[in-house]
C-alpha cells in the first residue's frame, strides 16, 4: 500500500504539472465523456489504459462480471450510472466489456466457488442466461473453455439487459446511441468486438472498421409514419 500511496506523490510532482491545463479545463468547464464503458472490476482490466483514454474521455462503471441488471424500480448503482451517462452527459456510445480469466464467470460456471459469498451469488444471477446458453448451446465444449465462452455470452446478455433501461431504449430509438460488446484478452492484449449483424465476435484490427453490436440509426425519421400508421 505504501508503494501505491507513493505513486500519488509521483502523480502530483511529475504528471499533474504536465497536464495542468487539461485538469483546469475539466474543473472549470466540466466533463463531456465520449463513451460509457461498463467493465469488470478485475484489477487487470483498466478501461482507460485499454482505450488510451485521457481524463475526461471515458465514463466508467466497474463491477464483478461487467453486469447490467435489467431495469427495475429498485435503485442501483449501475442503473443510476447508465441513466446519468445518457441523460446528463449525453454519451453516444456504451461499451460492455468482458475479459479473459474472469473470476466471476468461473464462479458462474462453478457455483460451489461462491460458497460463503451470498452477495456474489445473488449478483451473478443476472448472468444466469449466459450459463444456460453455454450449457445448452455448447454441450461438447472443453471444461477449460467454459469460462471464456461464458464471458463472451455474458457480454451479449448484458447488452440485452442494457436495452431495457428507458434512457437507453429512448436513445436507441432516436438513433443517438451505439452499443458495443467487447472482450479483452489479458494475456494477448487483443480486443474482440461483437458484430451485431452476424452475431459473432471479431478481432479489432487497425485496417478494418470496428464491429458494433447495435449501430446508431433512428427508428423513425421525423415526419414519417409510426409503426401503427404504416401497418394500416
Amino acid at each position: 500500500m505504501n508503494e501505491l500511496i507513493g505513486r500519488v506523490l509521483d502523480f502530483q510532482r511529475d504528471v499533474f504539472p504536465i497536464r495542468s491545463d487539461l485538469y483546469e479545463r475539466l474543473a472549470t468547464k466540466g466533463q463531456s465523456p465520449k463513451a460509457l464503458m461498463i467493465s469488470c472490476a478485475d484489477s487487470r482490466v483498466v478501461p482507460e489504459e485499454i482505450m488510451r483514454a485521457q481524463p475526461g474521455d471515458l465514463f466508467v462503471c466497474r463491477n464483478a462480471g461487467n453486469i447490467v441488471p435489467p431495469f427495475s424500480q429498485a435503485n442501483g448503482g449501475v442503473t443510476s450510472t447508465v441513466e446519468f451517462a445518457v441523460e446528463a452527459l449525453g454519451v453516444r456510445d456504451i461499451i460492455v466489456c468482458g475479459h479473459s480469466d474472469c473470476g466471476a464467470m468461473k464462479a458462474l460456471m462453478n457455483p460451489a466457488m461462491m460458497d460463503g459469498m451470498p452477495n456474489v451469488a445473488a449478483w451473478l444471477r443476472h448472468s444466469t442466461a449466459a450459463r444456460q446458453v453455454v450449457e445448452t448451446s455448447y454441450p461438447d465444449i472443453a471444461p477449460e473453455d467454459r469460462a471464456r465462452t461464458a464471458a463472451l455470452e455474458n457480454v451479449v446478455v448484458q447488452l440485452t439487459h442494457l436495452r431495457t433501461h428507458p434512457s437507453v431504449a429512448a436513445g436507441i430509438a432516436r438513433g443517438e446511441l451505439t452499443l458495443h460488446g467487447w472482450y479483452f484478452d489479458i494475456q494477448a492484449g487483443g480486443v474482440l468486438a461483437l458484430d451485431g449483424e452476424t452475431g459473432r465476435f471479431r478481432q479489432i484490427e487497425h485496417d478494418q472498421p470496428i464491429p458494433v453490436a447495435l449501430a446508431a440509426q433512428p427508428r423513425r425519421a421525423v415526419g414519417q409514419p409510426t409503426y401503427a400508421e404504416a401497418a394500416e
